[in-house]
């Protein structure tokens, strides 16, 4: 696709990044040339917008390995070896990796973004559709994707926020706030430093450390302890292998999204032991038969 001056003065750039491109490009040019040439230029920024004003294509540029300043690219890129790329890294559709992905300012991918290593943003990683890593995800900054996140190992970050299901072979540790549209699986700890919440389940290997308020609209399950400093609301059962405890002065409560004659079957609740200001849901843990709350 050619961009001409019209086609760019129409979007109403910034006067010098419109004065740099009739310099460079007074006749018009390929709309990725001129990607490449402001990314060559040092100026990311505008390319970032120009991408913003004319969208994705379906081009695929296929590489050995990416070692570079930054790169934009408005279709797909496809790497067989690793990437490092010292500022950002922009794709308008996919990004394919099969080594480690290493950036430092961040990543965005408009559609999939998938590495059979491991990832790593010194900002933040943003991605339309799924986000899948072999390995472990590290972002200094919040991760959010538009459907799936699946990482073979832990994740760090910032805030967290998916569209889809989340399912992480190790630990999550988000410093901000998760918001999950659908299901949370890990295989080890859970901890945030600020509110957790789910539009479906939750279950972890290890303990779940809420700073904040932790809720799921289905059950929610821990091969340790649940702890919250806010309220523990569950759509259905609580289970925990250890304790279960909301925050000074916050309720526990089970069973928020299920008919109350239906406790006993779809709102248990069970933990070493019964969890103080527990406000509704079965408690399983002692009589056998167990007791409905209140």
């Amino acid at each position: 696709m050619d961009l001409t001056t019209t086609f760019v003065r129409a979007k109403r750039p910034c006067t010098d990044g419109f004065r740099w491109f009739i310099r460079h490009f007074q006749k018009g040019s390929n709309y990725q040339d001129i990607l490449d040439t402001l990314v060559e230029a040092g100026r990311v920024g505008d390319a970032c917008w120009l991408l913003d004003q004319f969208g994705p294509t379906d081009g695929v540029r296929t590489l050995d390995e990416l070692d570079a300043e930054a790169m934009v690219f408005a279709g797909t890129l496809e790497v067989r070896g690793n990437v490092h790329v010292d500022g950002l890294v922009r794709t308008g559709r996919n990004l394919r990796v099969l080594g480690g992905l290493r950036a430092g300012e961040g990543i965005r991918a408009g559609e999939d973004l998938k590495v059979e290593g491991s990832i790593h943003s010194g900002g933040w990683i943003d991605v339309g559709c799924d986000l899948r890593a072999g390995w472990g995800v590290r972002a200094a900054e919040q991760i959010r994707c538009g459907r799936d996140l699946r990482a073979g190992w832990a994740v760090q970050c910032g805030p967290l926020q998916a569209g889809g299901n989340v399912v992480i072979g190790l630990d999550l540790e988000a410093d901000g706030e998760v918001r999950i549209r659908k299901g949370l699986q890990t295989g080890e700890d859970l901890m945030t430093s600020a509110g957790l919440h789910t539009g479906h389940g939750i279950s972890t290997g290890g303990t779940i450390r809420c700073a904040s308020h932790l809720e799921a609209g289905w059950g929610i399950r821990a091969g340790g302890a649940i702890l919250a400093e806010g309220s523990i609301r569950a759509g259905e059962s609580l289970q925990a292998g250890d304790e279960i405890r909301a925050g000074d002065g916050y309720g526990v409560f089970a069973g928020l999204d299920v008919r109350m004659n239906s406790w006993a079957q779809c709102a248990l609740v069970s933990a070493r032991q019964r969890p103080e200001g527990l406000m509704s849901g079965c408690w399983a843990g002692s009589p056998p038969a167990g007791e409905h709350i209140p």
